[in-house]
This record gives C-alpha cells, sequence and structure tokens, in this order.
C-alpha cells in the first residue's frame, strides 16, 4: 500500500454562507465548478456504460462467445458501480451541516469500496460460466459482429477515460479515480477480446473463448483489490505521503516568529483534505500577536494547500506536550 493519500486537487471553494434567522452560518447548496465537473463525469459514465450493454447484449445473442458475454458483464457492473458513484459525489457534494460538521466527502472512498464489491461478484460469475464452458466447449459466430461492437467500445471508452482523467486532474476525486481505473483497464480488455475472438476462430480453438474469459476474472478481482486499497487508505483516516506533511512543516516554520512545529496531523476525506498541527512561539508574546501570527501560518498553507481545512493550536515555546506514534515520517 502507499504510504499515505494523494492530496486532493480540487475546487473546494466553500459555498456562499447565509445568515439564519437565529444568526447561525449555513453554506448554501449551489455547486462549486469541481463538483459540477465531478458530476459530469460520472453522468458521462452511465451513458457510455447503458450504450455499451446494449450493444453487447445484441452482439452476445448474436455469437455465443465467452469473451464477449464477459465484456458484457463488466459493462453490467460498470453501469452499477457508476450508477453508485453518481449519487456518492452528490453525496460528497452536499456541504457540511450540524450533523456533519467536516463535510460528506467519504461518501466518495464508500462509494469506490462498493465498486471493488461490484467487481469481485462479476468476477464469480464470470469464472462460472467460464468454467461451464469449458466442460461443454461452443464454437463462436457471426464474427465479424462480434468484432466491430468491441472495436466501437474501445473508441467510446477511450473517449471517456480522456474525460475522468481530465476530471480526476481538476477535482482529486477518488470515486471517480476507481471509475476511470477500470475504464481505463477496459481498453486493453476488449483489445484482448477482439484477440480472443480472432484466434479462436482462426484456428478452431474452441476452448481459448472460457479460458480468457476465466483469465478476464481473475484481473478483475485484481482490480477491485486495487481500488478497495485506495478506498481505505481514506476510510482509515491514513496520513498524506510524507513529502506532502514535510511541506507542511517547512512552511510553518518558514515564518520567523514560530520556534517549531508538532503534533502534525493530516487526512484526506473524498475530495477535502484535512491537516492539523501545534506551532511554538515566544511564551512572553501576547495573545493578539500569537493570534496574528497563527492567522499569517493559516494563509500561507493555504495557498500552498487551496483545498484543505486548515487547524492550527498555538503553544509556548519549550513545552514537551508532543503526541509521540511509532517512527513512520520524518515529519512529526
Amino acid at each position: 500500500m502507499a504510504q499515505g493519500t494523494a492530496l486532493p486537487v480540487t475546487d473546494h471553494a466553500a459555498a456562499a454562507p447565509t445568515a439564519t434567522p437565529a444568526g447561525l452560518v449555513t453554506p448554501t447548496a449551489a455547486p462549486t465548478p469541481a463538483q459540477r465537473l465531478r458530476l459530469r463525469a460520472t453522468w458521462a459514465s452511465l451513458s457510455v456504460a447503458l450504450v455499451l450493454i446494449v450493444v453487447k447484449f445484441i452482439a452476445w445473442i448474436g455469437t455465443g462467445s465467452v469473451a464477449l458475454l464477459s465484456s458484457l458483464v463488466d459493462s453490467l457492473v460498470d453501469f452499477a458501480a457508476s450508477l453508485v458513484t453518481f449519487f456518492a459525489v452528490r453525496h460528497a457534494s452536499v456541504p457540511a451541516d450540524r450533523e456533519h460538521r467536516f463535510g460528506h466527502g467519504k461518501a466518495e472512498p464508500l462509494a469506490a469500496l462498493g465498486q471493488s464489491a461490484f467487481l469481485v461478484g462479476s468476477a464469480v460469475l464470470l469464472m462460472a460460466e467460464a468454467i461451464r464452458r469449458l466442460v461443454s466447449p461452443e464454437p463462436v459466430t457471426n464474427l465479424p459482429a462480434g468484432i466491430a461492437v468491441m472495436v466501437f467500445s474501445i473508441v467510446v471508452t477511450i473517449g471517456l477515460v480522456a474525460y475522468q482523467r481530465h476530471v480526476v486532474r481538476h477535482t482529486g476525486s477518488l470515486a471517480i479515480g476507481a471509475d476511470e481505473l477500470h475504464y481505463r483497464g477496459d481498453v486493453v480488455f476488449n483489445l484482448s477480446v477482439i484477440a480472443s475472438l480472432a484466434i479462436s476462430h482462426s484456428f478452431s480453438v474452441p476452448l481459448l473463448d472460457p479460458l480468457f474469459g476465466a483469465a478476464v476474472g481473475v484481473w478483475i478481482i485484481y482490480s477491485a483489490v486495487k481500488i478497495a486499497r485506495l478506498s481505505l487508505t481514506q476510510l482509515m483516516d491514513r496520513e498524506l505521503p510524507d513529502a506532502e506533511r514535510a511541506r507542511v512543516r517547512a512552511i510553518a516554520e518558514s515564518h520567523p516568529e514560530v520556534a517549531a512545529v508538532h503534533d502534525i496531523r493530516t487526512r484526506v476525506a473524498g475530495p477535502t483534505a484535512f491537516i492539523q498541527l501545534h506551532i511554538e512561539m515566544d511564551g512572553e508574546m501576547n495573545l493578539m500577536r500569537a493570534h496574528e501570527i497563527s492567522d499569517d501560518v493559516e494563509a500561507r498553507l493555504q495557498r500552498a494547500f487551496p483545498h484543505a481545512e486548515i487547524i492550527i493550536h498555538e503553544d509556548p515555546a519549550g513545552i514537551d506536550e508532543r503526541v509521540t506514534f511509532p517512527a513512520r515520517t520524518a515529519a512529526r
């Protein structure tokens, strides 16, 4: 597993606040540009999956190929997973409220974890069908139609992957990233289906088709494990990578009136990172000046990590109240 969770690169601009009659401040529901981008990506993946399900089903009926069936099953899983992602991204975009003061960002890694479960289930069904066809081999028919459908699938999927990668670069969405991961694999997978259809037909090796289907089942399980590990990294509040934590320390200690920094704690929840740290200053300093320095450090960190929630605690220099953990990183 990676040393930490990559910091999201998302437009975390908060929705404009509005005052309630009781004097409380609550965020409006107006989506940010990054939220709109994530939602459009979910609509795109749903649309592509639905189109591919229809054309692959027609092609499978016409060819009887297990390789094509494996591709159809994969598209069915893609649609179900994309549907989960759609609702998760919508929920993650809901502003923080009284019951969820840190927002709803963890809906995204939960959706990605759900995607891994979908993938495992589809792999089991696919491998069962492959075993049945190994016991009772059947020839592949109507080869040109099957290959034409797979070429169409490749072209459409490449377009979707390109768009999803654009969204991930601009939002850091784990849920969209998980979607992009298995759609990217679908491109290679569909190319392999074409090869399987052509070789099986050209050399009259009917066993090759179900063997390929079983191999794809193993590959799907591997993808599911990879997605699950990425999801658990966020759900278990794993620290940011060492380089990011060291950068937090360097920025805070660069202020001339900060004597030291300790107890740096970080985590990621969907599109939002959370950074907490203690800064040490002259104990004789008055509270107003300490507050000004803390605000300055926070502003510097916010410029470096514009999509993070930052909390700073002020300590007199020299007081040893650090929380120690087994060594893992250079930054405490």
